[in-house]
């Protein structure tokens, strides 16, 4: 800061010893001192509220960057609900006329089953179900009594076999 050399340090010492005298240049000196070292705290003090203004001024921009960030993604998130909600609208009208071909084929499909439950001729089941283009498989008629004389043996079982063979 101040660029004084020991040789002027000298020279202001010589005269305030002089001007002052040996016994007041003690006081003054230990006055300076504290004069001095008052001014440097003043100063760290001054640096020291300078660096915090200087991280306020920093965080206030980091918190106007972090709101500014939350403001664009909530409206970006709103935009996207109301793009999703017209999307859901621009459905459900297009579900509409499906819907009430639906509940038309469904009172159709009532109205056949109410005169299949009440009818006023007979229909057999095959027709129904050939008309609705179901074509039924043929079972083959299995008669309990008769043997089959190609079917595959009946295997028994261990225990089976000790109760069929007579013990000696």
């Amino acid at each position: 800061m101040f660029e004084i050399s020991f040789g002027e340090l000298l020279v202001i010492g010589a005269v305030a010893l002089i001007v002052l005298g040996p016994e007041r240049l003690p006081t003054v000196a230990r006055t300076i001192g504290a004069l001095v070292g008052r001014a440097q705290r003043f100063v760290a003090s001054v640096k020291s509220d300078i660096h915090q203004q200087s991280q306020m001024a920093g965080l206030q921009e980091l918190k106007q960057d972090v709101q500014d960030a939350a403001n664009a993604f909530r409206d970006q998130v709103q935009r996207e609900v109301d793009e999703t909600r017209q999307v859901a609208q621009d459905i459900a009208y297009s579900v509409e006329p499906v819907g009430a071909a639906v509940q038309a084929s469904a009172s159709e499909l009532a109205r056949i089953a109410h005169e299949a439950s009440h009818p006023s001729e007979s229909i057999a089941p095959e027709d129904m179900l050939a008309a609705a283009g179901v074509v039924p498989e043929p079972q083959p008629v299995v008669d309990e009594g008769q043997l089959d004389l190609f079917a595959p043996p009946a295997t028994t079982s261990a225990s089976d076999q000790s109760v069929a063979e007579p013990r000696s």
